[in-house]
């Protein structure tokens, strides 16, 4: 939501409204046992995309709301992950680097087996279509991830805040 990737360019969301962070989901002993087969459930992806970081705030998806558990839909046997964000804003310049980030997470995350659909929370966005045309669309996703900035810029999102 910065000009340029954070280069110190005017935030288009100066003063975002902060949420509370969810609390860590307890370890069952069925997940810990390693002879019983563990699903992934909605819960699971959320914990995978929920720390990712804004590219505007030092705040993360959760925080800003961006991301919740109720807009994550995974069905294991059919192996498919759906997940709707909602920028802060309706004319959030970053929502296609958002929705990248969070498809690369799941990307690096889960088995190749999981067809994955990142889009934009319906009616939230000024530009949603586009947006979501261009996540959903393998080939511009690919050419996306060779763009050494444009990586750089994701794996910023996607690291660790010290």
């Amino acid at each position: 939501m910065v000009g340029g990737g954070g280069g110190g360019g005017l935030l288009e969301n100066a003063n975002p409204l902060i949420y509370e962070r969810s609390g860590e989901r307890p370890v069952t002993a069925g997940e810990e046992d390693e002879e019983v087969p563990d699903s992934i459930d909605a819960r699971e992806i959320f914990d995978l995309i929920r720390s990712i970081n804004d590219p505007e705030h030092p705040l993360t998806l959760e925080e800003l709301n961006v991301v919740e558990q109720v807009r994550v839909q995974v069905s294991d046997p059919e192996s498919t992950v759906a997940v709707a964000f909602t920028p802060t804003i309706p004319h959030c310049s970053m929502a296609t680097l958002i929705g990248l980030s969070i498809k690369v997470k799941l990307l690096r995350s889960l088995p190749q087996r999981f067809k994955m659909d990142v889009h934009i929370t319906p009616g939230t966005h000024a530009s949603e279509h586009a947006v979501n045309k261009q996540l959903a669309d393998k080939e511009r996703v690919a050419a996306a991830l060779e763009n050494t900035h444009l990586l750089e810029v994701v794996n910023q999102c996607l690291s660790a805040r010290s």
